[in-house]
């Protein structure tokens, strides 16, 4: 690995200096300044919300407790109106690991919009940790699949983000789109939005979803 590791620790909590939000069918269910960052795995951190910024009148409870990992939570659902998202939600109780009870932990995509202040976050909360950077370089980048040269550059822009493999991003015009087809695939990136994925394809072989080509959100 040529690149600097995450240094989170799994079950590490910190405080969410942001304000974050929750909607759902146009109604605000969350809204907190008081969140908890908790590193379920190294790479980025989920949201843990306190009840007591949950709009007590969307909560269901569903009557069913769960032992996890991290200690006894009660499952909830959220219904706003006729719109109802069963499962949604964890509430840690008093047997669990230390500074969880009383939080809630959502599935992200339970609800339709998360901010952090006023800007739309995807996927996941970002890293606070992360450092992520676009630099321009003169580095002769050339991407080939089964001996067809997909891309080719001396102007490439490297993104660098902590944990992760260096990316490369090229001019529209050094890629060699007679070798893409697109794919209806859309992926989305705390950081970038929502982008569009084109299919490799090269002669019999065929590689699916390779590159990010289009920023569509």
């Amino acid at each position: 690995m040529n690149y600097p590791k995450m240094i989170a620790s799994v079950n590490q909590m910190e405080p969410v200096p942001r304000r974050i939000r929750a909607m759902l069918a146009g109604r605000i269910v969350v809204d907190t300044t008081r969140a908890v960052y908790l590193w379920e795995w190294p790479n980025y951190p989920q949201y843990y919300i306190p009840v007591d910024d949950v709009g007590e009148e969307f909560l269901v409870d569903e009557n069913h407790e769960q032992r996890l990992s991290r200690g006894l939570a009660r499952r909830f659902g959220l219904r706003v109106g006729v719109t109802e998202r069963p499962r949604a939600a964890r509430l840690y109780t008093a047997d669990s690991i230390t500074g969880l009870e009383g939080l809630m932990r959502f599935e992200w995509d339970a609800l339709d919009t998360w901010l952090e202040e006023d800007e739309e976050v995807f996927v996941h909360p970002r890293n606070p940790y992360t450092r992520v950077d676009a630099v321009r370089s003169t580095r002769h980048v050339r991407i080939e699949l089964d001996d067809v040269v997909l891309a080719e550059s001396h102007s490439p822009v490297l993104l660098f983000e902590t944990g992760l493999p260096t990316r490369y991003y090229l001019n529209r015009s050094e890629v060699n789109f007679d070798a893409l087809q697109h794919s209806a695939t859309v992926t989305p990136c705390p950081y970038k939005g929502r982008t569009s994925l084109p299919l490799s394809l090269s002669r019999w072989f065929i590689s699916a979803d390779q590159f990010w080509w289009r920023l569509v959100r």
